[in-house]
This record gives structure tokens, C-alpha cells and sequence, in this order.
């Protein structure tokens, strides 16, 4: 690998120091004046610009340096933390990101705008890239834990998550029943634990998605499939760029997609184990809970339910639907989605986009299990990996996410999202439920 020049380095880790000096002059940023915030934006932006500099020429060499030459395996936490300790002036260092994490959307210095950078140089190389991502394809280590328990059992309690296995088929059932489904950090946590044991046990041939039962009073007793991120906990600062918005789309919802790696597996003609999924859509899916639907085989979706990706009302970038809901539904549907709001209720042409099959609500536990004894082949799981091969070839994936790492980032510490999540936490707590009864979210 090409050596860094030592000068550059130090450039580097003194351009950061002049912007650590600067903002540790300045009250903590809840507290500055308009005057004090502006030279605090001045000092972050120009330390990020010879960041930016600095990881265009020499991203791919720091890469390899941390994965000793693209031979060891690193999850994104592990990856930042590493740049974090072992390059100086990269990224801001573990005390300064204890910090952050500490505080609400609100008062953070917006320091995973820096993670965003980095990673979006990372997943920019083509080498580097597709190494991340292989690396995020391997199953958790929670997940390799419990694999004995669940392979015994044919159950796991995952908090968020309940998993089951009946008749070959894994059946994942979304439970945070006191916020409808939406997710944050604890429940992608989950999720991915989840689809790695369906996918990692034997025994399980196809697998199924559906919302549980909500407590929620407006939806009390009623299945609901997702409302998308938690608003409340984004504006609480719980939602990360790390273990939510890129976690997400690199770990579970890639899994469902391409499957999970097993190079130790013995299966030398295919490193990843694959199996056909089924979606079922109770009530609504929503932002998150769209974005999901896309990477599916076969989407069941009740007479009464509806779908959303309202990212332009509530200011996120929708993960990856931006890449694949123009492939589904075309530009002007995605358009009209995604820009304008607009919601796709089942029953409409339109939304047979993005569904295979719409039943009225007492059909929808006979047409998923229809669904899954149809998909019950092996010759399915090689067509849909053909199928997806050829729909979003991983190059396409890969080029997406780098721009996704950095653009996610700012929008995260935009004022418009800040003062949208902070108007939502107040009605919250002014007495209106934790998500809305037509609820946005992305």
C-alpha cells in the first residue's frame, strides 16, 4: 500500500487542532450566540475541507492500513473507531464522540458529519467499498451467540423482535407496540440479529415480515407493520449515522437482499446464504417500513393499509428508496412520493407497484402462508439472486451509499430537520402519542 507522506499527516492533525482550539473557546453549542455559532461553523468547515482533501488522496491507503491490507473484517464501529485512534486530525477522537452522544439532536456539534466523510471515501473506491460492505454482510456476533438456542428451540425473544420458526418458515414479528413500529438503534440492533438466525439456521427455507399487535389507542388490538424512525429519539439524539441510518441499510435490509456471508460455510460456489422473504402490511408502512418493502420477494398488503415516504416533509434522505423506488414504481410515481408526500393506498393502481397481492384484512394470515408455500423452492432462491443481480448490481448499491454517508450526515444536523423533530418531541410531550395517529416518519 502507498505510504501517506508524514507532512501530509501532520497538515492533517494541525488543521484539527485549530478547530478543536476554536470550539473549545466557545460555550457548548446549545449556548452560543449567533456570532460565536458562526465562527464554530467556520472552524468545522475548514478543518472538513482539508479532511476532504486529505481522505480524496489517501482514503483508500488509510483503508487498507486499518484492515491490514483489506484482510481483516471491520464493522463500521470498529472501522470509525480505528480512524479515530490511529490517525490524528481524521476523525474526532472517542471522548469527543462520548460527548456528543450525551447531548439532543439540537445541541450536538454534528460530528458524525465527519464519519459521513470518511465513509463516503471508503465506499467511493471500488476495492476498499466492496470490502466494507462484504464485511457488513457477516453475521453479528449476538447473532452467532444465540444460533444454538434458536436452532434447539426454534424461538428467540429479541426484545423488538420475536422470531419463530414453523413449518420451515421464519416468522420475524416487529413488536415495539408502545411507538408503532418505529425503529431506532435497539430495534435495527435487533433486526439484524433476526434475519441473520433465519437466514444462518438450516431449517429455515423462506421467512416472513409482519408487524404485531399495538397497545396504542388509536390502534389498540390492530397489526401494524412500521411508522418508520422513531422521531422521538432523533430529536432525544438516540438515532445514530453509525448503528441506525447506515447500519441499516449495510446490515439488515442488504441481508434480506443479497443475503448473509458464510465463506466458512464450505460453499465454495456461493459465499452467502440466501433465502426468500415475504412481506405483510398491516395498517401502514411508513418511511422505514417502505423502504423495506422494496428489498422483498413477495409483498401481501391489507385492503385498508397504505404506504409512505414522506422524506421531504420530515427533511432525511429515505435510505436507499431513492435508489429503488424509481426502479419499481418509475420516476414520476417516485417523484410524487418521495418530493410531494404523496401516500399510495393499497387499493390503488399505483400501489401494485409495490405490491404483489392485496386482500381484505381477515385474508392477510391465508395469503402469507400461501405466499410462503409458493416461494418454498430452491430454484427460487437462485432466481431471485439473478433477479437482484440484474435489478441493483452491486456497484450501483455501493456508489449509492457512498453519497448516502456523507448527504445523511448533514441532514441529520440540518436546522429544518432540528426544528421538525424538536416540534414533533414538544407535541409529544404536550400530550399527543410518541408517533402521530397518521403518523410521518421516514
Amino acid at each position: 500500500m502507498t505510504a501517506v507522506p508524514a507532512a501530509e499527516r501532520r497538515a492533517l492533525a494541525d488543521a484539527a487542532a485549530r478547530a478543536d482550539a476554536v470550539l473549545a473557546g466557545l460555550p457548548a453549542p446549545a449556548g452560543r450566540s449567533p456570532a460565536q455559532q458562526a465562527r464554530a461553523t467556520d472552524a468545522k468547515n475548514a478543518v472538513r475541507t482539508v479532511r476532504a482533501r486529505f481522505l480524496r488522496l489517501h482514503g483508500d491507503s488509510v483503508y487498507r492500513q486499518l484492515t491490514d491490507d483489506r484482510t481483516l473484517d471491520l464493522r463500521l464501529p470498529e472501522l470509525v473507531a480505528g480512524a479515530g485512534d490511529g490517525w490524528p486530525g481524521l476523525l474526532p477522537d472517542a471522548a469527543a464522540m462520548a460527548a456528543e452522544q450525551g447531548r439532543p439532536q439540537a445541541a450536538k456539534e454534528g460530528l458524525e458529519i465527519d464519519q459521513g466523510l470518511f465513509l463516503r471515501e471508503v465506499l467511493r473506491s471500488p476495492a476498499s467499498g466492496r470490502h466494507l460492505i462484504d464485511a457488513m454482510a457477516l453475521p453479528t456476533a449476538r447473532a452467532l451467540a444465540l444460533l444454538p438456542g434458536f436452532r434447539r428451540t426454534g424461538s428467540a425473544d429479541l426484545g423488538s423482535v420475536r422470531l419463530e420458526r414453523r413449518d420451515g418458515a421464519a416468522h420475524l414479528t416487529m413488536c415495539r407496540t408502545d411507538c408503532l413500529n418505529a425503529e431506532d438503534n435497539e430495534q435495527v440492533d435487533d433486526m439484524e440479529t433476526a434475519v441473520d438466525l433465519a437466514l444462518l439456521d438450516p431449517e429455515v427455507r423462506v421467512c416472513v415480515l409482519r408487524g404485531g399487535e399495538m397497545v396504542h389507542p388509536r390502534y389498540r388490538g390492530r397489526r401494524v407493520f412500521s411508522a418508520g424512525i422513531n422521531l422521538k429519539s432523533l430529536h432525544a439524539g438516540r438515532i445514530s449515522l453509525l448503528d441506525f441510518l447506515l447500519r441499516r441499510e449495510l446490515g439488515y435490509l442488504n441481508k434480506i437482499f443479497r443475503g448473509v456471508r458464510a465463506d466458512h460455510s464450505g460453499a465454495w460456489h456461493t459465499p452467502v446464504i440466501e433465502k426468500p422473504w415475504v412481506a405483510a402490511v398491516d395498517t401502514f408502512a411508513i418511511g422505514g417500513g417502505a423502504q423495506l418493502l422494496m428489498v422483498f420477494d413477495r409483498v401481501v398488503a391489507a385492503t385498508d393499509s397504505y404506504l409512505s415516504l414522506p422524506a421531504a416533509q420530515e427533511g432525511i434522505v429515505p435510505g436507499a428508496g431513492n435508489l429503488r423506488l424509481g426502479r419499481l414504481a418509475g420516476g414520476r410515481v417516485s417523484r410524487q412520493v418521495v418530493l410531494w408526500g404523496r401516500r399510495l393506498h393499497a387499493t390503488e393502481p399505483d400501489a401494485r407497484l409495490l405490491l404483489d397481492e392485496v386482500v381484505e384484512p381477515d385474508r392477510m394470515d391465508r395469503a402469507v402462508t400461501e405466499s410462503l408455500e409458493r416461494l418454498d423452492s430452491p430454484a427460487v432462491v437462485t432466481n431471485r439472486r439473478m433477479l437482484n443481480l440484474a435489478e441493483e448490481p452491486p456497484e450501483q448499491f455501493r456508489q449509492y451509499m457512498a453519497e448516502f454517508a456523507v448527504q445523511q450526515a448533514l441532514r441529520l444536523y440540518s436546522q429544518d430537520v432540528i426544528g421538525k423533530v424538536g416540534r414533533f418531541a414538544g407535541a409529544a410531550t404536550t400530550g399527543a402519542p410518541a408517533t402521530p395517529a397518521a403518523p410521518a416518519a421516514v
